[in-house]
């Protein structure tokens, strides 16, 4: 019959970051099988009994009847295992009956199951409750004996390693969680014995991965359960008491930054409870702080989780914001100005997270400031001239930076023209083999300062003056770029209104969504960037006026195909959302212009 560690073992392999294995697993269970003086423990036990029989009559044992049994001193049977239980130190075969029957007295103890239900549940969260309570007895009772309790405590951690097959069973969390067992095992998280914690910590991992089949109820019963049980904070003590020097401790605290993760990843409203632990905040933000080369797994793992919490809700941007996490990841992704991460390694993923997060916190108004406090934006336009992995992602950074709703972005603007980033931004935008990506950010920034720099200031006058130098030729880019964008969007457009023929009203409406999304990819959203920065040209420069009105009837076009697209975007706009009201506004004050 299968084994309980074989179907373990069978259980589905998830797509989300899985520990990578430090250790030969035959050298872990070599290790497992020899005591402190490097033998075999079962070996030793012969030995020991051997030497206490001195009445034994001396001289070689007689051979044996059957020739496939007897013992054969030093030398191997042909058919025994080098590799084997005892390495070569030969027993007997009625020695070694025996010795199996001492570690295994029923094979049939551990067969599994046959169904998995709450009659079986119950019985066995009985079974784990009394492992519990005795293994917490005979350690207050023998608190300096610990061969007292050693035995009560291999039957705990095996009862834990057996809970996990409840991952495949998540219909029966409700009542797991019901019967007290949640709390029983978030408890065992305090444990003295940090094999057994870590135990623990791995079930629960187990349990929460976004991989177990579980629908919201099943999930969200037994998250409350784990989060009333003060499992925050429980993590919290394991990650300071336990030591990153030991693989075993390396091993749970990453299980442990799993199990936040998880979290994260099922309900806004669990990453912001997440969000209000400041212990955990801190302690993640002290763990990319702590040097090593190279970067290890755990590092990158507590940015990767940083990243997801800000993704998450602007309330936890904020939060993470109050504890200063825009200066420490700005002096993070510093030393990434001239030099690169390893290629396809943990610090490039690590790099890429710390920048994921900048970017995402940039997103809040209140935020945009510490940003530019910070000397964010002097860094980004470092990288944007001299960095290479770093600058694509230094130019996504600056872009979330100069934009959103309302004035916000208008300090960040100022502060890129202040800092001479008007010529690293233009430099990089007449380059001839710029990818789509870096375009897009590029416009998007064009589109940000000419909306927010105020009129006829300093800043804003230096801004128009590099679309008109060099006679207008950053303007004909423009214009070029917005034929490209059309004819791919058009494209689409043609396939749509081919699809709509002979449909209805329903199954338009049905489609909706989906067509759009198509637009959208063939760069529906850039074209309308493009066409908004064409409009400011338009309305602020006569010369630029002319040069954009002469390029457009090189292809039959006039001015009214950028009105018409600037139309389409204030009529998407929502009438009822009162923060759009300023770019209804002033998209509609650029319509005057293209008349």
């Amino acid at each position: 019959m299968t084994s309980i560690d074989e179907l373990f073992k069978a259980s589905g392999v998830g797509s989300k970051r899985k520990l990578e294995p430090l250790r030969d697993p035959n050298e872990i269970y070599k290790s497992a099988r020899l005591s402190s003086n490097g033998q075999s423990s079962r070996h030793a036990r012969v030995e020991d009994e051997a030497a206490d029989k001195d009445d034994v009559e001396a001289g070689p044992v007689p051979p044996p009847d059957d020739e496939n049994e007897g013992d054969y001193g030093p030398d191997l049977p042909p058919d025994d295992d080098e590799e084997g239980r005892f390495y070569g130190g030969g027993i007997t075969a009625q020695e070694k009956d025996a010795l199996d029957y001492v570690d295994d007295p029923d094979p049939t103890a551990n067969a599994q199951p046959d169904k998995f239900d709450s009659a079986w549940l119950r019985r066995t969260a009985l079974n784990f409750e009394k492992r519990i309570s005795k293994n917490a007895e005979l350690r207050a009772k023998f608190e300096d004996q610990p061969q007292k309790f050693i035995s009560s405590e291999a039957e705990l951690d095996a009862d834990i390693k057996a809970l996990s097959i409840l991952s495949e069973h998540p219909e029966l969390y409700p009542e797991f969680a019901k019967l007290g067992c949640v709390a029983s095992l978030v408890g065992l998280l305090a444990h003295e014995n940090t094999d057994i914690a870590i135990d623990a910590i791995e079930i629960i991992n187990e349990l929460t991965d976004e991989d177990v089949s579980a629908d919201d109820d099943q999930w969200n019963a037994l998250v409350d359960a784990l989060l009333e049980a003060d499992l925050l904070g429980l993590l919290v003590s394991n990650f300071e008491r336990l030591d990153e020097e030991q693989e075993a401790d390396r091993s749970g605290i990453y299980y442990a930054i799993s199990i936040v993760e998880n979290l994260c990843s099922g309900r806004t409203a669990t990453a912001e409870q997440v969000a209000e632990n400041d212990n955990l905040l801190k302690w993640l933000l002290r763990r990319i702080q702590i040097k090593e080369n190279p970067v290890s797994q755990n590092k990158q793992y507590a940015a990767e989780v940083l990243a997801i919490l800000v993704q998450t809700s602007a309330k936890n941007r904020r939060k993470l914001a109050s504890l200063d996490a825009v200066d420490i990841m700005l002096q993070l992704v510093a030393s990434y100005r001239k030099r690169d991460p390893e290629k396809g390694g943990e610090e490039e993923e690590y790099m890429e997270n710390l920048f994921e997060a900048l970017t995402c916190l940039v997103d809040e108004p209140e935020i945009k400031t510490k940003f530019v406090a910070a000397e964010g934006v002097e860094l980004c336009l470092i990288m944007l001239k001299e960095g290479k992995l770093s600058k694509a992602a230094a130019l996504r950074l600056l872009d979330h930076a100069v934009g959103g709703p309302g004035q916000s972005g208008t300090e960040v603007c100022q502060r890129i023209v202040e800092a001479g980033g008007l010529k690293n931004m233009f430099t990089l935008f007449m380059k001839k083999q710029n990818d789509s990506q870096t375009t897009e950010h590029l416009i998007g920034m064009f589109g940000s300062m000419l909306r927010l720099l105020p009129a006829d200031s300093a800043e804003r006058i230096r801004t128009l003056a590099k679309f008109v130098e060099k006679d207008y030729e950053k303007t004909a880019k423009l214009v070029r770029l917005r034929r490209e964008y059309a004819a791919r969007v058009g494209t689409v457009d043609d396939a749509i209104r081919t699809e709509q023929n002979g449909m209805d009203a329903d199954e338009k409406e049905e489609m909706a969504d989906d067509w759009l999304s198509r637009r959208l990819d063939a760069g529906l959203f850039c074209l309308q960037t493009l066409d908004v920065v064409l409009a400011w040209l338009v309305a602020e420069d006569g010369g630029a006026r002319k040069t954009i009105k002469k390029l457009l009837a090189d292809r039959d076009e006039t001015l009214s195909v950028i009105k018409d697209s600037i139309q389409e975007q204030i009529e998407d706009i929502d009438v009822d959302d009162t923060e759009a009201k300023d770019t209804r506004d002033m998209l509609s004050t650029l319509v005057e212009f293209l008349q």
